[in-house]
């Protein structure tokens, strides 16, 4: 029988909904930054989707940086309790991971930025060596012999974070093609390089959508067993 408590409802849903913005807000910024790249449009067409992709691209980050806090409490409940350090870890990352994700968004340019990218980087590498060593760690004690399908999750969601690291590396080039844009200092080969760039991300892109969808599919389908 499945858990029908209010705790329960209010963490799926909330689940649900991460990944649906997840999901959907990186469609759009992949959609609105190919229409930024084409050097065939009006320069204000350009520009107006250069601004849509920067609103867009808080989403996906933000529900990145709830989606472990909030598969936690799903787990709970439903019956699949953490060590209290553990818990208390994965709740402390949410609000924290957050606020990296809207201080990068909102004061970008700000003299401490820097420093929250470095912090938002570190914090990425160790939640991807966290999550791996917790679910090997996890499966390897049979907490999650009933729900293996869990620990799939949990590595995709490792995967998907190293995607998004993979994606940082790449844009640099497009993020100065986009400021020459900005500034009417466009070229063609400024173009190119911010076109070439969005090309050496699409891979990427592409495998977090993947992903994601793997994810729901192993969620809807529970290979294994159990529930959530």
């Amino acid at each position: 029988m499945e858990p029908s408590s209010a705790a329960h409802t209010l963490a799926l849903t909330a689940h649900l909904l991460l990944f649906a913005w997840w999901l959907g807000g990186d469609l759009g910024v992949f959609y609105s930054s190919g229409r930024v790249v084409d050097a065939s449009q009006p320069r204000a067409a350009r520009l107006m989707a250069g601004r849509i992709m920067l609103a867009l691209d808080v989403v996906p980050r933000v529900c990145m940086s709830l989606m472990l806090t909030v598969s936690a409490l799903l787990a709970e409940a439903v019956g699949i309790p953490h060590p209290a350090w553990q818990m208390a870890a994965v709740l402390l990352l949410g609000p924290v991971w957050l606020a990296l994700v809207l201080f990068l968004h909102l004061r970008e340019g700000s003299a401490a930025a820097p420093l929250a990218r470095r912090l938002d980087l570190a914090l990425r590498w160790t939640v991807i060596v966290a999550v791996v060593a917790s679910a090997s760690w996890a499966l390897a004690g049979g907490r999650l012999a009933s729900h293996p399908w869990l620990a799939a999750k949990l590595y995709l969601f490792a995967f998907l974070v190293f995607c998004g690291l993979m994606i940082r590396r790449g844009l640099p080039p497009f993020i100065a093609g986009y400021a020459a844009l900005a500034a009417g200092r466009e070229t063609p080969e400024s173009d190119r390089a911010m076109a070439a760039s969005l090309a050496r991300m699409r891979p990427w892109v592409l495998a977090i959508w993947a992903g994601l969808v793997a994810s729901a599919v192993l969620g809807v389908a529970k290979p294994g067993g159990g529930f959530l």
